[in-house]
């Protein structure tokens, strides 16, 4: 591909980054210190200048997914096509293997859906839900939809809505705007800290009850562990979440049917509902929705008639 004239005396990596806006601009550099980039058949350094009108040749490369093994693991696919995968993620499926989870994840199933996925860097998983965490997850099934889903994180165009259900009545909706970042002393955790990365989150009722409430979180920013940090740094938790949701609180005079379903709730109350995105392919929007998972329903049931129960009482 030839340098346009316009691009004389601009950076080799800047170049390329709009020469070839299918790849990110990281791996872009990388292939540049690799010896993939060749700029009139010779060599350069990402920051090197170019003079305008010389001949770059790029040799692509992906190192495939060898250390995961395939698995036939069940997928709720609610959406695919040849550029993208999106699915409905049950709680308690971890997303990615890891220390203490080798085997029976996401990617796992990934691969062995769609075995061209040992091509893509994490096999196309995009971003994801925590393991106790149900709801909608993309898979880009090459490198360019990878990369410009990614931009869409980046430049948060892409809509992420959950449904949760904190501890705590709710006055009204707002927004958390609070840098995150890992855990001062427990470094498994995630805090508000001065230093941390900025984070956004945005929050509306659905609906009150008695000691808790049903809310809708939409996501700006996506931190590790985003929505349950926030929520409990402004006092209302999820309700079961074993790391921030702190002691258990049973509204006063509360149902036994509420107090055993608050009791066996142990993972926390989050649910991604919702998904949007601009299709990395035609660039049209595209948008998804997925049910509240049983046992969320149930407990704004259990929660629903407890409330019922004390007004007409």
């Amino acid at each position: 591909m030839a340098v346009p004239l316009e691009s004389a005396g601009r950076r080799l990596d800047q170049v390329l980054a709009e020469l070839f806006p299918e790849y990110s601009r990281s791996r872009l550099q990388q292939w540049v210190k690799e010896g993939r980039v060749r700029v009139d058949g010779k060599p350069m350094r990402p920051k090197d200048k170019l003079q305008g009108i010389e001949q770059i040749d790029l040799e692509p490369v992906v190192v495939p997914e060898q250390r995961w093994e395939a698995e036939a693991i069940p997928l709720d696919i609610r959406y695919e096509d040849e550029q993208l995968i999106v699915l409905n993620k049950p709680a308690g499926l971890v997303v990615h293997p890891a220390v203490g989870n080798r085997a029976g994840t996401l990617l796992n199933a990934l691969l062995h859906h769609a075995p061209e996925l040992a091509s893509v860097p994490r096999a196309g998983i995009v971003h994801r839900l925590d393991k106790e965490t149900s709801g909608l997850l993309v898979v880009a099934r090459t490198l360019q939809a990878q990369t410009a889903l990614v931009a869409q994180l980046q430049a948060r165009s892409m809509t992420r809505e959950y449904r949760a259900v904190v501890a705590g009545v709710m006055t009204g909706g707002g927004t958390v705007d609070a840098p995150i970042g890992r855990h001062a002393v427990d470094r498994k955790r995630m805090a508000v800290t001065p230093n941390g990365k900025p984070a956004v989150t945005h929050y509306r009722v659905v609906e009150r009850f008695r000691g808790h409430t049903d809310i809708r979180v939409r996501l700006e920013t996506g931190r590790t562990h985003q929505i349950r940090v926030h929520m409990a740094h402004i006092r209302y938790p999820l309700v079961g979440d074993p790391v921030y949701g702190g002691r258990l609180k049973l509204p006063k005079g509360c149902s036994e049917d509420l107090r055993q379903v608050l009791r066996g709730f142990h993972r926390q109350a989050l649910h991604a509902g919702r998904l949007g995105l601009e299709h990395p392919g035609s660039g049209l929007p595209m948008e998804w929705e997925a049910e509240l998972p049983d046992d969320m329903c149930r407990l704004l049931e259990v929660l629903r008639n407890d409330a019922e129960q004390e007004e007409s009482a």
